[in-house]
């Protein structure tokens, strides 16, 4: 029998990667997608061997072309953090407009299901808590944060269009804050800059007074939701994320109790726009794909952890992103 083919974009990230290993496990073919901006080669090393995996280097922001039959298509190719997003925002806008469109191209041409990553961030800073998926959000389209945001908004607005225009199969998965192993550890992120000044023997650096709120989910239990919605008969948008909500302050305690550290956490001013309240509504996976996350905050932070204090030295004071100028345009 003829393997089930999946297009995975942006495969060489944390969660494009991570995705690549749970459809191989499932015994699909994958083909994996990604201009490495953001993504690193050594995500996915360990899947270049294998007969049922392919890599493509390709900006999906240009014409998508994958020969043969395509079952599924996963559009996971955006920039995911602060630091990237705020470097790189006219190629955050194209992979989220252009990128979307010709993905959304190519699975009509295949007659593929396609599932679009969107965030939390399409709320904002909500007015709502904790955030449900009705709720439109609240967001500011000309803040720093606003070319991430307003990527992601258009990309489930030109993707809905497509299902009820076009009725093309859909799903879009809202993620809210996820962590695990492969996250880059100087990604401007609040967990891996936690752990990454712990390892170094910085303070902890809390942006604001502290009492922001974030919930945390683990990579296995959002790999396992976006699996699940996938071959779900849902095509509105679904909050995949752990409802478990924490302040930044206490956050930063947590950090210094696992480490095993003695620093202390100096506070700086908030950046602009940044969302005071961050928790899922998680009722709609529940109902619709029988999920919610199984990992506890502390089980995953020891695994996470254990992954960093593996890596090289080198690796704590990696720069990220020499190469900002090829892609600037």
């Amino acid at each position: 029998m003829t393997k089930k083919k999946v297009l995975v974009t942006g495969a060489a990230g944390f969660l494009g990667s991570h995705l690549c290993d749970r459809f191989i496990a499932e015994g699909y073919h994958v083909v994996g997608m990604d201009n490495l901006i953001t993504g690193r080669m050594e995500n996915i090393e360990h899947l270049m061997p294998l007969p049922d995996f392919e890599f493509c280097h390709h900006d999906v922001s240009k014409f998508v072309h994958v020969p043969g039959d395509l079952d599924y298509i996963l559009h996971f190719a955006s920039p995911a953090s602060p630091i990237d997003y705020l470097k790189i925002p006219i190629q955050t806008l194209k992979v989220g407009s252009l990128g979307v469109h010709n993905l959304l191209g190519l699975a009509r041409a295949k007659n593929a299901r396609i599932l679009i990553a969107s965030t939390s961030e399409v709320y904002g800073d909500p007015l709502v808590h904790p955030q449900k998926e009705d709720y439109w959000g609240n967001v500011n389209p000309i803040g720093p944060r606003g070319v991430y945001d307003e990527a992601k908004r258009f990309q489930e607005a030109i993707t809905m269009a497509y299902h009820t225009y076009h009725k093309l199969e859909t799903r879009i998965v809202r993620i809210f804050n996820t962590y695990g192993p492969r996250m880059r550890l100087n990604d401007g992120r609040v967990l891996p800059a936690f752990i990454g000044q712990a390892l170094r023997g910085e303070d902890l650096t809390v942006f604001g007074d502290g009492s922001q709120t974030r919930s945390f989910c683990y990579v296995d239990d959002l790999i396992e939701g976006i699996y699940r919605l996938l071959h779900s008969d849902y095509s509105g948008p679904v909050n995949i994320g752990n409802p478990d909500e924490i302040t930044i302050s206490q956050f930063a305690e947590e950090i210094i109790e696992l480490t095993g550290t003695d620093q202390k956490v100096v506070y700086k001013p908030l950046p602009v726009n940044d969302p005071m309240q961050r928790q899922p509504n998680i009722d709609k996976a529940k109902a619709v794909l029988d999920w919610e996350p199984a990992v506890s905050r502390s089980e995953g932070l020891k695994i996470t952890y254990d992954y960093f204090r593996s890596l090289p030295d080198t690796e704590l004071h990696r720069k990220e992103h020499n190469n900002f100028d090829a892609y600037i345009k």
